[in-house]
């Protein structure tokens, strides 16, 4: 029988450069594989444009395996110590990435810090608890109810001079405690909880992705809030419902 060398030469070089790619997808570092896939998960996003959902479910593998002796961190390095007692904890904010479809960053909070209530607007984002355990509440807005003045619908001094109203009925989406390793958290331009403060119960560093990032040209804010227990409104009992009145960033 003949055997045609050239064949089998070009078959071993496939097979060799096979081998090859699936040692270098092995060798690939969990934050350049996060990078490359939120780069083909938001390639075609924008503004409260969500990503298909395939997309997001593979980013969303590719976070849950991810902890924090993947980037570096651990519990006992100075990020997640408290280093003044009569001041809040600092919280350090590790920028790993930004583009204009897509940011990736990691939150540093010590004990008791706290993240306070913030929005994401028109942005899809993944959150991913590297370890530690953290308080995560979220909101979202209340639409489709009549317009009534309430006793607080009056301006608020925003502690910058001037007054602002701002204030919109919200209902809690979520209201738990999280222990790494756990999922990832996962919210969207008008659900899935797009206003969310966290507390931390221990040292604790959080894994956020940005899609699209905050863009104060473009009109992406980051804005934050006061929230209020609000109980009744047109004769209707809403338990889980809050006012919540804006503030301006301070940057």
């Amino acid at each position: 029988m003949r055997i045609d060398k050239n064949v089998c030469e070009r078959r071993g070089r496939e097979y060799s450069d096979s081998k090859k790619n699936r040692r270098r997808q092995r060798m690939i570092s969990p934050v350049q594989r996060l990078y490359e896939t939120c780069k083909e998960t938001f390639a075609n996003c924008g503004p409260g444009v969500v990503p298909s959902a395939e997309k997001i479910e593979r980013l969303k593998e590719v976070l849950d395996t991810m902890a924090g002796a993947d980037v570096g961190l651990r519990p006992n390095i100075p990020y997640f110590k408290s280093i003044r007692y009569d001041r809040p904890p600092t919280i350090t904010y590790l920028h790993l990435h930004e583009c204009d479809k897509f940011s990736i960053g990691i939150f540093c909070l010590p004990p008791s810090a706290v993240i306070p209530l913030h929005d994401h607007p028109g942005m899809t984002v993944f959150s991913k608890l590297l370890f530690g355990e953290m308080h995560i509440k979220s909101y979202d807005w209340v639409d489709n109810l009549p317009a009534e003045p309430t006793p607080l619908a009056k301006p608020l001094d925003n502690g910058l001079g001037d007054s602002t109203t701002g204030i919109r009925l919200a209902k809690v989406k979520m209201n738990s405690a999280f222990r790494a390793p756990c999922k990832t958290s996962i919210l969207y331009p008008a659900d899935g909880g797009n206003m969310h403060c966290f507390t931390a119960k221990t040292a604790c560093a959080v894994l956020d992705v940005l899609g699209p990032p905050y863009c104060d040209p473009e009109g992406r804010h980051c804005q934050y809030y006061y929230d209020f227990p609000f109980s009744n409104i047109s004769g209707i009992h809403l338990v889980l419902f809050f006012v919540l009145a804006f503030n301006k960033v301070l940057v």
